[in-house]
């Protein structure tokens, strides 16, 4: 990604903000996942919640099978504009969310018998071809920031195993879970023993089983080739089941950047801060709420260059701060950064807090150059507004 960014691609057209996605850095990813589908047999879906940039869907739909929404807007976006198969679940359904859901899912998955049993004639009715599922909660903590994890004591995500009726399985064709965030092939394994020991009594009945995401496949140290193997495994124990992984982050992982620039440099004693013409809180607010120190082309830890300095956004929060980074150079007023790996989660995170504006987004294709996509501007802001 940083050769993609500071080699091969002009970004010096690009208004900031913006983010800029490469279609190069997406095809090198989709090869990966594609080589896990043909040696595994399993069907790999397209996260809409961590990656929603529907420009690039003609692409991703000719290796990723499908989408999976946590809402209706996302099941509307993927059916209308991927197609392939939709998966649908939330942690809870209003009547008004199945009636928009269901015509437009294959796969509906409920996060309580109670929601199932209260919804699921009415998901019929609307949709005869409709599998439904269950979420399973394993009880098995993979993640280690608490906010990130779906499984911690107390969990609102998933039916625990004690609490799962059996005799409200009729009509049931799916199981999912999902433990993961950011993770290895290993931590899978571990999951999926935990998975089967609670739930595998129940896997005859079914037809299919989604593993959930937060599968980091296409990071360079990934063990692809166990991801393989543990899938395969699996199906050799259930041949009867289908297997599905829905990950966001591998789709898209280090194939877009933020491009951002300085509008000002002070002084507060011995802290020099730059103010940039983004925000952390409105652009980037993993960066807050994780918290993670994103990468920056040509940048280091504090201290090890130079110039170090802290990098602040523009809204009137007082934490609205990005982190501390040193640099050969100083930086000056109108000097360009290059945040890395910004196209998951943070595009679909944005917000107008403090009327700050939504950056744009540029695709820039492998042999074409960089294409504009959208620019915003008032209008976005007034219309979410009453």
């Amino acid at each position: 990604m940083d050769q993609v960014c500071s080699k091969k691609t002009d970004l010096s057209a690009v208004r900031t903000p913006a983010f800029v996605v490469f279609e190069e850095a997406l095809e090198h990813n989709l090869a990966i996942l594609q080589k896990v589908m043909d040696q595994s047999e399993a069907h790999i879906l397209l996260a809409l919640k961590a990656f929603a940039m529907h420009h690039c869907f003609p692409l991703l739909r000719q290796t990723l099978k499908g989408t999976c929404a946590s809402g209706p807007h996302e099941a509307r976006l993927g059916r209308e504009f991927f197609g392939g198969e939709v998966h649908g679940f939330a942690a809870g359904y209003s009547e008004e969310d199945i009636r928009e859901m269901a015509p437009v899912c294959d796969h509906l998955v409920f996060n309580s018998i109670g929601q199932w049993r209260r919804f699921g004639g009415l998901a019929r009715t609307l949709n005869s071809k409709l599998d439904f599922g269950l979420r399973c909660n394993p009880e098995h903590v993979e993640t280690e920031v608490a906010i990130y994890d779906p499984c911690g004591p107390g969990s609102r995500l998933g039916i625990i195993a004690d609490e799962l009726d059996e005799t409200a399985l009729d009509g049931i064709s799916g199981l999912h879970f999902h433990t993961l965030c950011q993770m290895g092939a290993d931590a899978l394994e571990r999951t999926l023993t935990a998975f089967e020991d609670k739930f595998g009594r129940y896997l005859e009945r079914m037809s299919w089983v989604n593993f959930g995401g937060g599968h980091h496949i296409s990071r360079p140290d990934y063990d692809v080739a166990h991801l393989i193997r543990i899938i395969k495994g699996f199906k050799a124990r259930y041949p009867h089941l289908s297997v599905y992984l829905e990950p966001g982050e591998a789709v898209a992982l280090n194939a877009g950047a933020f491009v951002a620039s300085v509008l000002d440099i002070t002084r507060n004693h011995d802290v020099t801060n730059v103010i940039l013409d983004t925000s952390a809180t409105c652009h980037m607010p993993d960066v807050l709420e994780m918290p993670y120190r994103p990468n920056i082309i040509g940048a280091a830890n504090p201290r090890e260059k130079a110039h170090t300095y802290r990098l602040g956004g523009i809204s009137c929060l007082a934490g609205d701060v990005i982190g501390e980074y040193s640099f050969d150079r100083p930086l000056q007023v109108g000097d360009r950064l290059i945040f890395l790996d910004m196209a998951i989660y943070s595009m679909v995170k944005t917000n107008t807090f403090n009327g700050v504006k939504l950056p744009s987004i540029y695709y820039a294709r492998k042999d074409d150059g960089i294409e504009l996509v959208r620019k915003f501007g008032y209008e976005d802001f007034k219309n979410r507004l009453s």
